[in-house]
């Protein structure tokens, strides 16, 4: 059965491929490039795009698809989208199987790599941890599948599409379904790529290529670290598998490496370079640049890699390698503070951005680092369960804003909308189920999760834990401030685009229905589950061996006093009166407040100044030495002294010398003549002197 769950979206990435080609060959019969017959889309979606905040967020266009390539599109849309529902439904039959019967599977397909001590097997493991990953996985992909056929139904290269989202969703089950660090880093980069085709996905506009190139290259550095880690790993254990890593783990406490003449704990160490693997995919403090300027995409692109699967990849390899973590205490507390960081820093960036879709990702950037908290508490299942829930509940605010921008035709920007409730009920009903969800509503599923890691962070006896538990707790309250003023802007007040808003109407069924299952989702997945991830026996039966726990912690969060407990809902209450108050009761109260502090305004509005940061330090340097050795190294040295030097010189040199060679016989005689009489001469004269 994991086969099938695994290689079914392959098969369907493969098939829309095939279509795909087909297709770009019905439309360009004369064997012009496959591309080619875009360009007209990427014109119309530049002129889309013309105004300063918002972003033509579909690609539609004007000029109509031929009848074989739009059945070719509804084709690969239904193959990879069925593909995909039978694989959500086969993982779901997994994790009854393997959580609650303990049938765990290990499936070896075939050798992949074998060069002296280095032995890799290609091998398909799955543990309760695995199978909840691939419940999560393939749950969300399936429904993002089903509502991109709604959500791209103008763009003419819809097949391509549907195969770089299945080919996504393989990669990341290569991810989550390893059996040793190779196989993970197989899939890890997998992901990578299919995230800069997906995010380059409208590759005309400038902008979407710089976002790809962004992501590619900041995810670059993590996996520099990540490959450093893994290469540690093969040097202290001689085995990249999963077994025996963790059965060889207690033996390298108190082992160190030369790392350049510093003698450095050789656990710690390798952790900290795995981590940094997860800091870059999981867009972490430092490495989180590339995730906002990710929603260049499509939508439905944001909601499956930014919300649900890809960036959650970081938090699952450390709860993989919990047997690792849990005995180094040291790399446990930078995980910790790292996690801790960005549940604030992406907070209070979320509270001032205005487009739609950038809220987001900065709430997801912060979600993130609460699961990352509680991976340094030790809690992983806690951890994972808020991966579980925030899965449902942010794919369902990700597709929900491609609902409004749908509606708005475009436009992102929460500026320009406003009174939206009366046009779109159904959306706006769905949104602010995701947003209890998120903001830790009580009965909604990210109350029980996200309490759950602040808990563990209080409960923990990490040196960070005080900090950890502080700033989740302000980001608590943050989040339900930015959370709620996305809803108020978006679907309160009064319409401040009249065009749009007279036009706006609720997206087709294709669409309705995912974001009304995910709503489901963002309710069931709370209190149900509670028990297999949060409490002591429950996680003890359910995860068993798939991660190794700090032994106490479930017990210490269970003690936890009644006031400390109440803390992250009061501060959920909090900020959505606030948030109640700056825009419904009293509007002018922000404008009021930004005017007033006009420099924390703007740190905020371009997101702590890190881009710009960045640029001064790594991106202008990297463009100046590349030009100097353009110009003064290729240009000057190489070429001044090669084909524009000695060459250049010898060309000159026999071109002036053909020119004598006129093909005249008088010419030549006369040459000829010229040099007797110079012997002569020479004979006479130095005869003579003698």
């Amino acid at each position: 059965m994991v086969q099938a769950i695994v290689f079914l979206p392959l098969l369907g990435a493969v098939l829309a491929g095939i279509i795909a080609l087909a297709g770009a060959h019905a439309r360009c019969p004369s064997g012009d490039t496959v591309e080619h017959h875009d360009d007209a889309h990427g014109d119309a979606h530049a002129a889309a795009a013309h105004d300063d905040h918002g972003h033509d967020d579909h690609g539609h266009d004007d000029h109509h698809v031929s009848e074989p390539a739009a059945a070719g599109s509804r084709l690969a849309e239904l193959i990879t989208t069925g593909l995909l529902f039978v694989s959500a439904a086969l993982s779901w039959f997994t994790l009854v199987d393997v959580g609650f019967m303990h049938h765990d599977a290990r499936v070896v397909l075939l050798p992949w790599i074998t060069s002296g001590d280095l032995q890799v097997s290609w091998t398909l493991r799955v543990d309760t941890l695995t199978a909840v990953m691939l419940v999560v996985v393939n749950t969300v992909s399936a429904l993002v599948h089903l509502y991109s056929i709604g959500y791209m139904d103008e763009d003419p290269n819809r097949p391509r599409f549907f195969g770089y989202l299945s080919l996504f969703t393989f990669a990341m089950l290569m991810l989550v379904t390893s059996d040793n660090l190779v196989q993970l880093f197989f899939g890890w980069e997998g992901v990578g790529l299919a995230s800069y085709l997906l995010i380059g996905f409208w590759y005309q506009k400038p902008s979407a290529n710089a976002a790809a190139i962004k992501a590619f290259v900041v995810n670059r550095v993590g996996d520099f670290g990540f490959a450093l880690g893994i290469f540690a790993i093969f040097m202290l254990v001689g085995s990249t598998d999963f077994e025996t890593i963790f059965h060889a783990a207690p033996g390298l406490t108190g082992r160190t490496i030369d790392f350049f003449g510093w003698h450095v704990d050789a656990l710690t160490l390798t952790c900290l370079l795995l981590f940094m693997g997860a800091m870059g995919k999981s867009a972490q403090f430092l490495l989180h640049t590339w995730l906002p300027d990710a929603m260049e995409g499509p939508t439905p692109v944001s909601a499956l890699i930014h919300a649900a699967t890809m960036v959650t990849a970081g938090v699952f390899m450390v709860a993989r390698l919990s047997p690792l973590f849990e005995l180094s205490p040291t790399a446990q507390a930078v995980v910790m503070f790292f996690g801790a960081t960005t549940a604030f820093f992406a907070a209070t960036i979320g509270l001032v951005q205005n487009d739609i879709k950038r809220i987001v990702a900065y709430s997801t950037c912060s979600q993130l680092g609460y699961m990352f908290v509680a991976m340094g508490a030790g809690a992983y299942s806690v951890g994972m369960f808020h991966l579980f829930t925030h899965a449902f509940f942010k794919a369902l605010l990700f597709l929900g804003s491609g609902s409004v921008i749908y509606a708005m035709h475009h436009e992102q920007d929460i500026r320009n909308m406003g009174g939206l409730w009366r046009k779109i009920p159904y959306t706006f009903a769905v949104m602010c189920i995701g947003t209890l969800a998120l903001t830790g509503f009580p009965l909604f599923a990210g109350y029980f999760s996200k309490d759950a890691i602040i808990e563990s962070a209080y409960a923990s006896h990490n040196p960070m834990a005080t900090y950890a538990y502080l700033l989740t707790i302000v980001a608590a309250g943050l989040t339900s401030f930015y959370s709620w003023r996305l809803i108020f802007k978006t679907f309160f007040g009064e319409p401040h685009d009249q065009k749009h808003y007279e036009a706006a109407h609720e997206s087709p069924m294709w669409m309705l229905v995912p974001i009304g299952v995910l709503a489901a989702g963002s309710i069931l997945a709370g209190l149900p589950f509670k028990e297999l991830f949060a409490s002591p026996h429950g996680v003890e039966e359910f995860f068993r061996e798939s991660v190794k726990m700090n032994p106490h912690i479930l017990e210490d969060m269970e003690h936890m006093p009644a006031l400390l407990a109440y803390l992250p809902t009061v501060m959920m209450a909090l900020g959505l009166f606030i948030s109640y108050m700056f825009y419904i009761r009293r509007p002018y109260l922000p404008v009021e407040l930004a005017n007033q502090q006009p420099m924390l305004y703007q740190f905020l509005l371009n997101k702590w100044y890190f881009d710009e940061l960045y640029d001064f330090i790594f991106v202008r340097p990297a463009k100046w030495l590349g030009y100097t050795l353009w110009k003064k190294g290729d240009g000057f040295m190489i070429d001044g002294l090669g084909p524009d030097g000695i060459s250049a010189r010898v060309l000159d040199v026999t071109r002036n010398v053909v020119k004598l060679q006129t093909g005249y016989l008088y010419h030549y005689a006369f040459a000829m003549l010229i040099g007797a009489a110079g012997l002569i001469t020479w004979f006479m004269f130095g005869l003579g002197g003698q």
